[in-house]
């Protein structure tokens, strides 16, 4: 008679445990917040679902009207790795600024959703922004941007609003897989096909940009060390067809069952035994 060895399979310290925060299916993980609107309120259907992919569409506005819009991942998160495969489609909404014209971007360590004004544009956080090529002269993407916030860079200090990265010109409506390396304050990388294109240190707030804001979650010198995580919308069509992250946060015990080589910071009240 066959025996069958019954039992849990064996974790594999080294196997990295990527989790979709974009499932293909429906936005329940996430908020909208939109600048004129309230926390959830979804102006125009901007933000939505189209064959397995989270899309950015204007086809409801009149004119775009400085909305800007972001859509905020449930949770917070402060060390991690982040991949988004994204690209541009179709043409700007009427009456986006010429600045925004293929231009979108994803937010790290943002400031909590609810803490947004009704009016306010862009989130307090640092923004890896995204740009697509014009078909003419170079548009790096994956470039720093810091709304109300301040990073160093080079042991630094950097104030101005935007730096580019040193990646390509990406033209036309290419998919393009851009990820950041994220460790709380002590560093951020922002990689494009799979090179450093851009990294700093510090980031904390500090700086202009942000308009009509609660000042009490503007505290000028706090270092960000976590938040959240959002895609932008600012008037540009775009599509994102992979959001994924690697928690690099866990159990460092390696003599638990989930214990991972990879973890940079410990959290070992999770450790199973």
């Amino acid at each position: 008679m066959m025996m069958i060895a019954l039992g849990c399979a064996q974790n594999n310290p080294q196997e990295e445990a990527w989790i979709s925060l974009f499932n293909g299916k429906d936005l329940n993980d996430w908020q909208v917040k939109i600048s004129g609107h309230p926390l959830q309120e979804n102006f125009g259907n901007t933000f939505r679902v189209d064959s397995g992919r989270l899309v950015v569409r204007y086809d409801q506005y009149d004119s775009f009207r400085n909305q800007f819009g972001h859509i905020f991942y449930k949770q917070k998160f402060s060390h991690y790795r982040l991949r988004v495969e994204y690209r541009f489609v179709g043409e700007q909404a009427t009456g986006g600024e010429g600045w925004a014209t293929r231009n979108s971007g994803v937010m790290l360590h943002a400031q909590p959703p609810e803490t947004m004004e009704l009016d306010q544009d862009f989130p307090i956080s640092i923004e890896a922004q995204f740009l697509g090529g014009l078909g003419k002269g170079s548009r790096p993407s994956a470039n720093l941007c810091t709304p109300a916030t301040h990073v160093y860079m080079a042991d630094t200090l950097f104030t101005p609003h935007c730096i580019s990265s040193t990646s390509k010109t990406y033209d036309g409506d290419q998919w393009v897989t851009a990820e950041f390396v994220v460790l709380g304050d002590s560093l951020i990388q922002h990689w494009v096909e799979g090179q450093v294109v851009i990294q700093y240190t510090k980031p904390h707030i500090g700086g202009g940009v942000v308009n009509h804001y609660n000042p009490t979650y503007k505290v000028d010198g706090t270092p960000l060390t976590e938040g959240f995580i959002a895609l932008q919308s600012e008037s540009h069509p775009v599509e994102f067809r992979k959001v994924e992250l690697l928690n690099l946060v866990g159990c460092k015990d390696p003599k638990a069952k989930n214990y991972k080589a990879y973890f940079v910071k410990a959290n070992n009240s999770g450790c199973q035994y």
